[in-house]
C-alpha cells in the first residue's frame, strides 16, 4: 500500500465537462486528496465484484502504433477476449485503440486523446450506455448489456503513472457528478460529446492498483452494466506513484473500449 494523490472534482453547482485534447478549455474543478491506492495483485478482484480484473494476454501486435494492425488484428483479439472472460453473447469493439502517454515522455498530446486521465472519472454514465447500447443492439432484444475497458501498459515496468481503480463497492451513487464529455478530433472531423461522471471525494473510497505491469498483461474495467446485481461501474483515475524511481520509464498505455450484449 502506497498513499498517493488522488485527483477527485469539487461540486461548484456547474456541469463540468472536459475536452479530449484542448485540454485548456476544461471546466474541471479538481482537489487533490492522500488516499491509500492497495496492491491490486495482493487481491483476487473479479470484474463483477470489484469491478476490475487481470487476465494474462499475449497479443499477436508488434507495433502499437500501427492502426491498421490493432483494426485488423487487435480488434478481433479484444472481442474474443472479453467474450471469453465474461461468457457475454456478443461482444462489440467501439474503440479503434487509445494511446495514452505520461507527461515525461514529451509525447502527451501528440496524438488524438493522449494525455493521461487525470481527474477520477467513469467514461461512460447510464444515458450515455442506454443510448451506446441501442446502438449497439440495432433493434434487437438484450437481457444484459455491460460496457468494459481493456487496459494495457505497454511501456516496460515500473509505471511511473499508473491507472487506479475504485473499487465499486466503495462508492455511491452521490458521489458521481454528471459531466460532459467533449471530443475534439484532431484531424478536423466535426466535434461531439456524451455525458460521463466523474467523482467527488469520499473517504469511504478504496483505491486499488496493478504494480509493474508487463505488455503481456491487461486489466479489464466496467463502466456500466444494465445488470443491478452486478459491479455497475469503476471511477479510475491516473496518478503518480510516489514510489516510482526517478527514471522509471514514462508510461505508454493503451485503451480499447466494448460493449458486451446478452441476447434475449
Amino acid at each position: 500500500m502506497r498513499e498517493a494523490l488522488i485527483a477527485y472534482v469539487e461540486r461548484d453547482g456547474t456541469r463540468p465537462c472536459y475536452y479530449a485534447n484542448a485540454h485548456e478549455k476544461d471546466r474541471v474543478p479538481v482537489a487533490l486528496h492522500p488516499m491509500p491506492v492497495h496492491d491490486a495483485r495482493a487481491i483476487d478482484a473479479q470484474v463483477d465484484r470489484e469491478g476490475f480484473h487481470l487476465v494474462r494476454h499475449r497479443s499477436a501486435i508488434t507495433d502499437w502504433t500501427d492502426r491498421a494492425a490493432l483494426e485488423a488484428v487487435h480488434r478481433a483479439e479484444v472481442a474474443a477476449l472479453i467474450k471469453d472472460l465474461t461468457g457475454a453473447d456478443e461482444v462489440q469493439v467501439t474503440s479503434p485503440g487509445i494511446l495514452r502517454f505520461s507527461e515525461k515522455s514529451g509525447k502527451a498530446g501528440s496524438s488524438d486523446n493522449s494525455h493521461p486521465a487525470r481527474f477520477a472519472h467513469v467514461d461512460i454514465n447510464d444515458v450515455t450506455a442506454a443510448q451506446f447500447a441501442a446502438r449497439g443492439a440495432g433493434g434487437r432484444a438484450f437481457t444484459r448489456c455491460a460496457a468494459y475497458n481493456l487496459w494495457r501498459a505497454l511501456s516496460p515496468p515500473p509505471q511511473d503513472v499508473p491507472l487506479a481503480f475504485c473499487e465499486a463497492r466503495s462508492f455511491t451513487e452521490a458521489d458521481l457528478i454528471v459531466a460532459e464529455a467533449i471530443f475534439d478530433p484532431v484531424d478536423g472531423t466535426p466535434q461531439w460529446s456524451f455525458e460521463s461522471w466523474v467523482a467527488a471525494h469520499s473517504p469511504a473510497h478504496r483505491w486499488y492498483f496493478y504494480p509493474d505491469l508487463t505488455a503481456d498483461e491487461a486489466v479489464l474495467f466496467k463502466t456500466n452494466d444494465s445488470d443491478p446485481a452486478r459491479a455497475h461501474c469503476v471511477p479510475h483515475v491516473a496518478f503518480d506513484d510516489p514510489l516510482a524511481p526517478s527514471d522509471a520509464p514514462p508510461r505508454i498505455s493503451i485503451e480499447m473500449r466494448a460493449t458486451a450484449f446478452w441476447w434475449a
